[in-house]
């Protein structure tokens, strides 16, 4: 299915999210922000029941090349400012619709079972926990998740460190996945993906000043502007919205 849409149905709330090409909004989303944007889609569509929402998560540069080769998305959320500029420069963007929606917050996870309760990253030593494993992380190339973490790791002095042992993810939630399975000993998450999982544990969490803040910008595709979608972006932004995102672990801007 292209631009890996998803699809959502409540049935209690008498309301379709849809997958259709016929779908009045659709939604192009970074993965991290998955359960925070179908809880929002789901209590915005009880009063709106006649709105028609397509969702697509995905890494926020997998995206953003989409929508520049034409995928008919009417509202982009990136995990961070350079794929929303990068659009912008692009004119594929409205930009009077562009706000920051959220900011969220670099952690190192480990396994819930693991032995390892905490780690110092300002002891380069935690490099030796990896053994003959991998740091499971954001691909640093193409991932905004993987581009703050290598940003932290450079300032803390580690990146030459690890950067030959790192299992380069697609996108955070499948950096995510690989230690749930206990497949890396370590990786490096947004807070939020942490959080919503029951399968790892937050070991450590990145000073804020070792990487760039972590800002979640929106905005209206050029071309895609119509009415329902300035007001389900309004929706995301407003107070309801934000306690949402909030309650996911998110900060509010």
């Amino acid at each position: 299915m292209p631009f890996f849409k998803k699809t959502l149905i409540a049935a209690t709330f008498a309301a379709v999210i849809s997958v259709s090409a016929q779908a009045k909004i659709t939604v192009f989303a970074a993965s991290s922000m998955t359960n925070a944007i179908e809880e929002a889609t789901l209590e915005f569509l009880k009063s709106h029941p006649k709105d028609q929402i397509s969702l697509s998560f995905a890494s926020s540069s997998k995206l953003a090349r989409q929508i520049e080769n034409g995928a008919p998305a009417n509202i982009y959320i990136s995990a961070n400012q350079k794929w929303m500029n990068y659009l912008q420069d692009k004119d594929a963007i409205v930009k009077d619709s562009r706000i920051d929606l959220v900011s969220n917050s670099l952690v190192m996870i480990a396994p819930e079972n693991s032995k390892v309760s905490k780690v110092d990253l300002k002891n380069p030593a935690w490099v030796k926990l990896l053994g003959n494993s991998y740091l499971a992380v954001g691909d640093p190339d193409a991932v905004p998740a993987g581009r703050y973490a290598k940003e932290a790791l450079t300032y803390l002095k580690d990146w030459d460190a690890v950067k030959a042992k790192l299992a380069r993810a697609q996108n955070v939630r499948v950096a995510l996945a690989y230690v749930e399975r206990g497949e890396s000993p370590l990786g490096i998450v947004y807070a939020t993906d942490a959080k919503m999982s029951k399968q790892v544990k937050i070991v450590a969490t990145f000073p804020a000043e070792s990487h760039a803040k972590i800002l979640y910008p929106a905005s209206i595709i050029k071309g895609q502007d119509n009415k329902e979608s300035r007001e389900f972006l309004s929706y995301l932004a407003s107070a309801e919205g934000k306690k949402i995102f909030e309650r996911y672990g998110f900060v509010a801007k």
